[in-house]
Formats: structure tokens, sequence, C-alpha cells
């Protein structure tokens, strides 16, 4: 299996970024990484090794991002503005740096995102708001609205980078086209703490009707790795 390790300055975050790509070929996805992880979390916790038959066949191509959520959701030594501010960034970094690397490596048509937990939040973030870009969308176990974070302070990037706050105002017909031949797989457990996160955000895709697959799985599924290996083998 093919596996490339790349580092550079970022322009857009004002720091140096890792990551990692697996896969020769395939449909390429962004992977990221659970709260405040980091870009070898999805080896580490044998995620890659789940799929590892696709990635050697050319089937799937994944491009493990670090996160800066210790600069900003989680960033409690500094104001909820500059927060908001580094998640702006790091969106930034994402489509600006990420995604041309991508398409330099990979000529597939499709782009999809992944995370598990917070890394669900990120997926689903930057796939709405980008739906020319990114054409799929797996969540595992995702956390949605992050707005806790902000401490009551509210303007326009909290608003657009919490999809459970944008998503059903959106009517712009740019974007429900675009939504509605995308795919979004929101995939989450009967003892997972995320539940009732993952119903709440399925019905906002079904109010807007924007197809939208909802899993909850039985068989004491939880918030954990475990099931998130399997969760990753149905859905890839």
């Amino acid at each position: 299996m093919k596996r490339e390790y790349h580092k550079w300055f970022s322009p857009s975050l004002g720091r140096d970024m890792e990551l990692l790509v697996f896969g020769h070929a395939g449909y390429p996805a962004v992977v990221f990484p659970t709260s405040q992880g980091r870009f070898y979390e999805f080896e580490d916790r044998q995620m890659v090794s789940a799929v590892q038959d696709k990635l050697e066949h050319g089937h799937l191509q994944l491009c493990c991002v670090d996160s800066v959520d210790g600069e900003s959701w989680y960033n409690r030594d500094v104001p909820p503005r500059w927060r908001i501010a580094r998640q702006v960034q790091y969106g930034n970094y994402i489509m600006n740096e990420v995604v041309p690397l991508i398409r330099q490596m990979n000529q597939y048509s499709g782009l999809g995102t992944i995370g598990t937990s917070f890394g669900g939040y990120h997926a689903m973030n930057i796939a709405l708001r980008h739906p020319d870009v990114f054409t799929g969308m797996l969540s595992m176990s995702g956390a949605f609205d992050p707005s806790h974070f902000l401490r009551g302070y509210y303007d326009d990037d909290c608003y657009f980078n919490i999809p459970m706050h944008f998503l059903p105002n959106i009517n712009d017909s740019w974007y429900l086209d675009r939504y509605r031949r995308n795919s979004y797989v929101l995939a989450t457990g009967v003892h997972d703490q995320c539940w009732n996160e993952n119903e709440r955000m399925a019905q906002i895709f079904r109010a807007k009707n924007i197809p939208c697959r909802l899993d909850v799985w039985g068989d004491n599924t939880g918030h954990d790795w475990p099931w998130w290996q399997r969760m990753l083998q149905t859905y890839l």
C-alpha cells in the first residue's frame, strides 16, 4: 500500500502542517481526526488497516489531515472571536492547500470527507460549505454543533461554521441542487452520546429534501474505534 508523508509551511495557518496519504488511486477522501487529534490517528487506530484491501487495489485514497482544534474551538486561553477566526483559517488551509494537493495526485472526479466524533463536524461543515468540491460525506458518531465553545459569542463566521445553524436557512438553488446530487451518510450507535445530534442533523436534511442516510447501529454500538472500524468497512 502506498503511503506518503507531506509537510509544508501553511500560508493559511502561519505554521507547518502535516498529513498522510494512503493509496495510489480511486475515490479520494479528506479524513479529519477526532477532537485535537493528529494526522496519524487514523493509522494508529487501525482505521487504515480496516480498508487496506481497497487502498491496495486502487479503489480508495485517504488524505489524513492534522487538526488545529487546540488553537480554535478548544483554545480556552483566547477570546471566542479568535477561536472562530482560527477555524476559518483552517477551512482555508483545507480548500486552498490540501484540495489542490489531492487534485494533483488524483484525477478522480469525486471527492469525499470522512470524520469520527468531532472530526465528523469538520467533515460535515466543509462538505456543506463547498458542495461543488465535496461530493460525499461520511460521519461516524459526529457532533455537529460546537456553539457551546463560543461562550455566547456569535457572528457570521460562527453561523457559517455551524451546520445545524446555516443549513436550515439555505434556500439558494445553487446549493440545494448540489446537495441533492451528493451523498451524505450519518452513522451512530445505540450507546453513542452523539445519537441525538445525528437524529437532529438528519431531520434538517429531510426538511430541506436533501437525501441523507442515517444508520443507528445496534449490537451495543458506542462511541469508540472498534465500531468506527466496522462502519468504515461498511460504507467505503
